[in-house]
Formats: C-alpha cells, structure tokens, sequence
C-alpha cells in the first residue's frame, strides 16, 4: 500500500481551542483547524497565539491540519519575524514560557 502524499505548509497560531486544537493561519490567509502531534503532546510542548508552526494536511480534507513542529524565532520562511506576543518582559509571558 503506498504511503499517503501530505502538503506540508506553515502557519500562525491565532486561537488557542480545547482539547489541544488551534485557529491556524496560513500564508494565503486561510484559516484551518490544527491538531497536536504525538510528539509535541508527548514532549510537553507549549504553542501560543502568534507561534509559527509546521503543518501536515490531507489533500482530500484541507480544513484540518496536523502539527508536527513548532518553529523557533526567525526560522520561518513563509512569515514575516513579527511575532503575535509582546517582546521583552514587560507585563507579556514570564520568561520560562519563552
């Protein structure tokens, strides 16, 4: 059995959903629901509104996405460096969830 052909593609967090789901927003400015994989959820990652994040999608469904990494600072290509949260520490995140 062949293996399935994903588009891989990176977007923004913008919402933050229960049950660890996300708003994503992707570089042609549409909008799918995103869903941890099991290595981020198994590793504890945190992603954030404003996070630039990796992305796996389904040709057959492109509403939903898997998320298989979350991009470090400057690492993007798709997205502008401006980021969603606050820079310094002044009155943002504490500092550990940076």
């Amino acid at each position: 059995m062949p293996e399935e052909h994903l588009i891989e593609i990176e977007g923004r967090i913008i919402q933050v959903l229960p049950g660890t789901m996300f708003r994503v927003e992707l570089p042609n400015k549409h909008i799918v629901l995103g869903r941890i994989s099991g290595k981020l959820r198994k590793n504890f990652i945190k992603i954030f509104p404003g996070d630039l994040v990796k992305l796996e999608m389904n040709p057959s469904d492109i509403t939903q996405a898997r998320i298989t990494y979350r991009m470090r600072n400057g690492e993007s290509s798709s997205f502008r460096s401006t980021s969603l949260r606050p820079s310094g520490n002044s009155g943002g995140y504490p500092r550990q969830y940076r």
